[in-house]
């Protein structure tokens, strides 16, 4: 029975006997629910009457509340009333039968006295007997005694809801009959029922003041599951999703859309917006196949690893955050102990077991324990966790995407070691990474002053001044801008203005490809994620296979990434992730482009530098496929600067203000990677002005030269 369904329970006939009944309802809910029992118990035997052969009574559920308490703000004002609330089953206790109607035999005449209900707060025992009025001993009839269900659950808030910087807060439940083993550690539930309170022995003997622990006695339970994904979308929001996935870009406008305040890392972002959509889970009878995607961030410190991490679990809806040398095995996994009241052996899920349908956010990844790591292999590919303590064998859920940041071994990764060298961490847990993200902090003159500008551009916006003194700000920051556009203009070059045009996201590329709210990120990718399930067509079966074929004999020859058969299954999944972002329900072609890239990305990151180039040039085909032609062209353009200033250097030269390049240099470099095509349209775009680059006047075709001002 619905909660609303009691305002108007016999409309007909009184109306505010319903409106007075729904306030009963929720001020005294254990007498009202145990009379709304009775009432039900009455129909049904008026239907049915021989139901009372089957049980011997009916439960009445009131649902859908009209507010929904979290367990931080539960108070005093909520004791003996009806609440509801959610959060995650961390910890569950076996089933107990408890006395409920129970009758008991006089030792002196063998009288038997009762029943005697009992309840929540105390037992029930008789003082004498009725009969010979006797003061005892008197003993349970087991016979005649009437049992119950009981069960005691923990639960947790989720970890998407708790405020930063506090702990978690939890709150026992109690469920009753046919509640039991309704849920398990790990899933997020929603509970409806009384909020009760029973005089706690162990606090009051350690305080000396009455102390009262307080519980939920359940009427309902219910799994939220992945409900979470369309019930707060409303229908402006998806006619807004809608719209957004008509637009052929963006897949790119996602991936720019993550962590905007982090600059450049085009590869993580992509990566990071891959893990958050994942692939298919798929099932074949008993055997299941995972479809969340795991990331590996590795790289030298200072590259923004864990200001990803805590974007991204800021932006899951369900993600668990932890470091490695702050998370255990049992942390990680499931941990069994001995109930305080109870004493028997309970069981408690850890990080992954929280973060079931979530994602795993594990920093610092290199610094954990090889014995802790290796607890985790089972939940990365399996995406469950086998218990096998104290008597306890069973198996809990960790579907969940893992990703982990680590730093190289000696803090810097080294390129002319191999990555075996590199890295402190074994084969099995590396394969087991879908995307492996090798992010070096290399020293680039171009890429440099445009990070540079960009975060001098984030801390002048981001200032508490310019909100208190925002004219003063805006004058100066418009006379800053005037000053480097005359600069600019004295060298001969064009103009980018700084940041100053990009003051809602500060990105660098917002005009070109503008990104998503924060808030709409979220709504898309909780809605691609419940409405899409991607199928791989069979004319890309043969390609993957080939393409696998090829890397697997190049890996067998180098001492990179050892390529297995689970990176097949990663470019499935990668490119199931990429067609969820257009919200489409097939895989195209263009999917497993990019599912090849990623692989093939992540695959030559972990190669030697001189490996790593001959490898780039034997698959430049697929490096190239729907990449954005001119960042590539970008980047081939700074590296030629960049050799240009260390072949002066070397030489004992000065370097000038200006460094030149001639257009033939560049024109050919791009001719190895199948890009000269597009060097002239290159040459005349935004992306080629704000990046600190002009052109000589008077000079066209393949004698145009180009000019770097290091200093503008």
């Amino acid at each position: 029975m619905s909660f609303a369904d009691l305002t108007v329970f016999r409309a007909n006939e009184d109306r505010n006997q319903g409106r007075t009944l729904a306030l009963f309802a929720a001020d005294a809910p254990q007498t009202t629910i145990s009379y709304l029992s009775e009432a039900a118990w009455k129909v049904v035997l008026e239907l049915f009457p021989d139901y009372s052969n089957v049980h011997r009574q009916v439960f009445v559920r009131l649902v859908d509340l009209p507010m929904v308490e979290s367990i931080r703000e539960i108070r005093q004002s909520h004791l003996n009333q009806l609440i509801q609330t959610c959060g995650v089953v961390v910890k569950r206790t076996g089933v107990f039968p408890q006395l409920q109607e129970v009758k008991f035999n006089c030792g002196r005449c063998g009288y038997i006295i009762g029943p005697l209900y009992q309840n929540s707060d105390q037992e029930v025992r008789p003082v004498s007997c009725p009969n010979c009025e006797g003061k005892g001993p008197f003993s349970v009839n087991a016979q005649q005694t009437v049992y119950r269900n009981y069960q005691r659950i923990t639960l947790q808030e989720s970890p998407g809801s708790v405020p930063p910087g506090r702990l978690p807060r939890a709150k026992d439940v109690i469920l009753l009959h046919d509640l039991i083993d309704c849920a398990r550690p790990g899933e997020e539930i929603e509970v409806s029922g009384c909020y009760t309170n029973a005089l706690d022995s162990s606090l009051n003997v350690r305080h000396g003041f009455p102390v009262f622990s307080t519980v939920i006695e359940a009427n309902w339970v219910n799994k939220r599951q992945d409900q979470y994904a369309t019930y707060k979308l409303t229908d402006d929001d998806r006619h807004q999703i809608y719209g957004l996935a008509q637009d052929p870009r963006i897949a790119q406008r996602i991936a720019r859309s993550i962590a905007p305040s982090i600059y450049g890392h085009a590869s993580i972002k992509l990566g990071l917006a891959l893990a958050l959509f994942g692939g298919n889970e798929k099932l074949d009878g008993k055997h299941r196949t995972r479809g969340d995607i795991n990331v590996l961030l590795l790289g030298d410190p200072g590259v923004a690893k864990s200001q990803f991490l805590k974007y991204i679990e800021k932006t899951a809806h369900r993600a668990v955050f932890t470091t490695g040398k702050g998370a255990s095995a049992v942390g990680l996994t499931a941990a069994v102990h001995k109930d305080p009241v109870t004493r028997e052996w309970v069981l408690e899920g850890g990080a992954l077991v929280l973060a079931d349908r979530g994602a795993c956010l594990i920093d610092e990844f290199d610094k954990m324990n090889d014995q802790d790591r290796v607890s985790i292999h089972e939940a990365m590919e399996q995406q469950s966790i086998s218990v096998s303590k104290a008597g306890i064998v069973t198996q809990l859920q960790a579907r969940c995407a893992v990703i982990a940041a680590a730093n190289p071994r000696g803090g810097r990764y080294d390129s002319s070691r191999t990555f075996v060298e590199n890295v402190d961490l074994t084969d099995p847990i590396l394969s087991r990474f879908d995307i492996l993200l090798v992010v070096k902090d290399t020293v680039d003159p171009v890429t440099d002053r445009q990070l540079a500008k960009f975060v001098v551009g984030s801390h002048v916006r981001s200032h508490p001044l310019r909100k208190a003194n925002a004219g003063d700000i805006t004058e100066v920051a418009a006379a800053a801008a005037a000053a480097a556009a005359a600069a600019a203009g004295a060298a001969g070059s064009v103009g980018d203005g700084g940041t100053t045009n990009n003051t809602n996201s500060g990105h660098p590329e917002k005009d070109d490809v503008p990104i998503l709210s924060q808030d709409m990120l979220r709504k898309y990718i909780t809605y691609a994620k419940q409405s899409c399930t991607p199928r791989l067509q069979a004319a890309d079966h043969e390609r993957l296979a080939r393409v696998y074929a090829e890397v697997r004999r190049e890996s067998a020859s180098t001492q990179g990434m050892p390529v297995v058969v689970r990176h097949l299954e990663s470019m499935i999944r990668i490119a199931e992730a990429h067609a969820k972002m257009h919200l489409r329900n097939d895989v195209r072609p263009q999917d497993v482009d990019v599912a090849i890239r990623v692989l093939l990305e992540s695959f030559l990151g972990t190669q030697k530098y001189t490996v790593q180039q001959a490898l780039k040039r034997k698959f430049k085909r697929f490096l190239a496929h729907h990449r954005d032609f001119a960042q590539l062209l970008l980047n081939l353009l700074g590296d030629l600067v960049k050799r240009k200033i260390y072949h002066l250097e070397t030489r004992s030269m000065e370097v000038p203000r200006e460094v030149i390049i001639r257009g033939v240099t560049f024109e050919t470099e791009a001719q190895r990677y199948n890009l000269a095509q597009a060097v002239p349209d290159f040459l005349q775009s935004d992306v080629f002005h704000r990046a600190g680059f002009h052109l000589l006047p008077g000079l066209t075709g393949r004698e145009v030269q180009i000019v770097y001002n290091r200093f503008a």
